[in-house]
């Protein structure tokens, strides 16, 4: 099953996405200029080999939930979003605030 659906953050409106797999679900919330995801996200990947996107994306792991991705503090952070002041261990909900 997919869900998609809007989230707002201190009036701020986000795009939530679930995606349940075996085993697992995959979890994102975004809006137009970043995202925070699960544990799937690969930040090397986007820090190394893409990093001529600039893409502005955080990660927890350990979530199950939308809700949890957006409690639990970012395990991990893209070089882009450090420039935004989004860090390791920040709380989900507050890094994508600092997305707008």
């Amino acid at each position: 099953m997919v869900e998609v659906y809007p989230i707002v953050i201190e009036e701020q409106t986000f795009i939530a996405v679930s995606v349940q797999l075996p085993k697992t679900n995959l979890l994102v919330v975004k809006n137009d200029k970043g995202y925070i995801m699960c544990g799937a996200l690969d930040i090397g990947l986007l820090n190394e080999k893409l990093k001529d996107r600039k893409v502005i994306a955080g990660r927890a792991v350990g979530v199950k939930t939308i809700e949890q991705l957006l409690e639990a503090p970012l395990e991990s952070v893209t070089y882009e979003a450090e420039n935004l002041g989004i860090h390791k261990g920040i709380i989900g909900k507050d890094a994508l605030l600092k997305m707008v």
